[in-house]
């Protein structure tokens, strides 16, 4: 990660930024109004103005849970991982590394703490491995890595502002997968761009694509959600479409095989919402319970076991679940109380209880009352959010 004015100034910058920073707690109580973040720091990507790992959730200087409507993070290791966070007014603050011009500020200098995105009138963002995005008036903005295209402008040149997507309008929500993006418009179609090597796009091939296409044969979709190199996609009617990577079985369609058309999960009714997460899959059914399937190897499935699955299984004893995000290896849920529970591997202290013991079942990150009503975590690291 670059900074600007050389690695000797920037730690002992950093240093003093560790010991002049009184206005955070070290452990953000409860009831605290900051957005928490903790788990790996690597580029700042905790902005507390650190770059020292967080085992217990701490807040992110200056950003209130109360003023962020949405938060998305991306990165694939400690030198690239960031965060970008929707405020209630529209406007876009990122932080952490910017090694791909990922923070959307011209620049390609890193920064461990929020600061302004030139952009306003938002109303979704999406987070990529190395790359970002935006949704305005319908239209969708893209910035960063464009390696494979994920910045859909018909290029692969990177991009350190904001840029438009091409010939796409009409959009209600956007997903960053590691290096593609899903775009559902609002007559219920699905659209695709970016690196399609498993058939991440579903568009029936493997071709990249630096421009949005429609996913054929996809109607009435009311919430799409993206993993690394998967997708999914909920439809009116309950059902739920997989398509993409499917070697740990995250399409939950009992298979191993990649497929690059969407093909039904199995065993899912009452299905209220999906998230995709690096390399494994959950569902929220309607009475707050969970459904996990995919990659499991650090016990991130949450079924107390590390045995990957291929077709959707419960989470034991997880109920009232009102919010949930993935990453690579770990997992976290809000529920209806407040607490947020969180699973899987705990390397960096990612789960947030203070340890770095991994754990197949949920741990408490955050107690009942903590004010928190959604989580976010990295694309594929590990660093968690909650706001």
């Amino acid at each position: 990660m670059a900074y600007a004015h050389g690695r000797g100034v920037v730690t002992a910058a950093v240093t003093a930024l560790v010991l002049a920073v009184t206005a955070l707690p070290v452990h953000a109580e409860p009831r605290d109004p900051w957005v928490r973040a903790w788990g790996g720091n690597g580029a700042g990507q905790l902005g507390n103005g650190t770059l020292v790992p967080q085992q217990t959730p701490a807040g992110v200087q200056g950003l209130a849970r109360a003023d962020v409507r949405e938060l998305a993070a991306g990165g694939g290791n400690d030198t690239n991982s960031f965060a970008v966070a929707l405020l209630d007014d529209g406007t876009v603050q990122s932080w952490g590394g910017n090694s791909s011009g990922q923070l959307g500020d011209g620049t390609t200098v890193g920064r461990p703490f929020p600061a302004a995105v030139a952009l306003s009138g938002v109303s979704d963002i999406a987070a990529g491995l190395n790359s970002a995005s935006a949704l305005r008036g319908g239209r969708v903005l893209a910035w960063g890595d464009n390696a494979f295209g994920q910045l859909g402008n018909g290029s692969a040149e990177a991009s350190p502002r904001p840029a438009a997507v091409q010939s796409l309008n009409k959009v209600s929500d956007i997903e960053s997968g590691c290096y593609h993006s899903l775009a559902l418009r609002e007559d219920g179609t699905v659209w695709t761009w970016g690196r399609n090597q498993f058939g991440q796009l579903g568009l029936g091939s493997t071709i990249d694509r630096n421009t949005p296409r429609r996913v054929p044969g996809l109607t009435d979709v009311v919430e799409v959600s993206a993993g690394c190199n998967h997708s999914l996609a909920r439809t009116a009617d309950g059902t739920v479409k997989a398509w993409g990577y499917n070697s740990n079985g995250q399409l939950g369609n009992d298979s191993t095989e990649h497929e690059s058309a969407p093909v039904d999960v199995q065993h899912l009714t009452d299905v209220a919402h999906i998230y995709a997460a690096g390399y494994h899959s959950f569902a929220v059914l309607d009475d707050g319970q969970v459904r996990a399937w995919g990659w499991n190897g650090a016990g991130h499935l949450g079924d107390g076991s590390t045995v990957s699955r291929t077709t959707p299984v419960p989470v034991p004893g997880l109920t009232d679940v009102t919010a949930l995000a993935g990453g690579y290896n770990h997992t976290l849920a809000v529920l209806a109380d407040g607490s947020v529970l969180a699973w899987g591997e705990n390397t960096l202290g990612q789960l947030g209880d203070g340890t770095t013991t991994n754990s197949p079942t949920p741990v408490t990150a955050l107690p009942p009352g903590s004010g928190t009503t959604r989580v976010a975590v990295s694309k594929v690291f590990r660093t968690s959010y909650a706001y």
